[in-house]
């Protein structure tokens, strides 16, 4: 795939979806701030942020992240590919009055940035919008050596996932833009592995779905804690999350 009109035809959609891109991506429910919040504990777990690491986020997008990662690293540096996108998460961060972050315009696959800067690395479903092994290997390139990445991204084994990201009436509807895809878990081991990455912590998690009315939500968390341990059924879960070393 051609890497620039593929940047250019995420940029137009996110032109277009900005506005929407909360309800979208669905992290404003009580819902998704419940599931906002358990993902930002496993990418700082995970990645092995510490109060004193140095961490960049790729594709940032609003800055839900951003602003629950921040307060427990030294500094953040943000970046994403849309400039709307990157534009709305300073505007949080300068009302939330966080002085540790740092906001710029970059693109995963050909990052502007120094090789083995980061303590620490992070993204939420951003993978599955770029060439993954071209981000991948930028991604291992920033990262200093035996240092952490965490990202999580869409379950392709999950139904609605798989059909959401495979027909396009659905996936215009629901506002995806039109190269992104989803993951199986065994392809996505395979891309890091080829990356160079190692010590990788594969999981299958989140059952919880962000329109979940807020009096379900205890009761949903509490079965999709146990399916997510169970053999076979957690592979149908919405979301996959990993933690990969670069070798020291």
């Amino acid at each position: 795939m051609n890497e620039i009109a593929h940047n250019e035809r995420e940029l137009a959609h996110w032109k277009e979806w900005q506005a929407r891109a909360d309800t979208v991506w669905g992290w404003q429910t009580p819902a998704g701030q419940s599931r906002a919040a358990r993902r930002a504990n496993l990418f700082r777990a995970l990645a092995k942020m510490t109060s004193a690491s140095e961490v960049l986020e790729v594709g940032c997008g609003t800055g839900e992240f951003t602003l629950r990662i921040a307060p427990h690293v030294k500094h953040l540096h943000a970046t994403d590919l849309s400039p709307d996108l990157l534009g709305r998460a300073q505007e949080k961060a300068r009302v939330a009055g966080r002085a540790n972050l740092t906001f710029e315009l970059q693109d995963v696959t050909a990052l502007k940035l120094p090789a083995n800067r980061f303590d620490a690395v992070f993204g939420c479903s951003m993978l599955h919008h770029v060439e993954a092994p071209q981000a991948l290997r930028e991604i291992f390139r920033v990262l200093k050596p035996g240092r952490w990445c965490s990202f999580s991204e869409p379950n392709m084994l999950n139904p609605q996932i798989a059909l959401q990201k495979n027909i396009g009436y659905i996936k215009r509807r629901v506002g995806d833009s039109p190269d992104e895809t989803a993951f199986f878990s065994w392809e996505l081991r395979r891309r890091l592995q080829q990356a160079g990455f190692t010590a990788i912590e594969l999981l299958h998690f989140d059952f919880l779905h962000p329109l979940t009315s807020p009096r379900w939500i205890p009761c949903v968390e509490r079965i999709g804690s146990i399916l997510e341990k169970c053999p076979g059924v957690r592979a149908l879960s919405g979301s996959l999350i990993f933690g990969a070393q670069k070798p020291a």
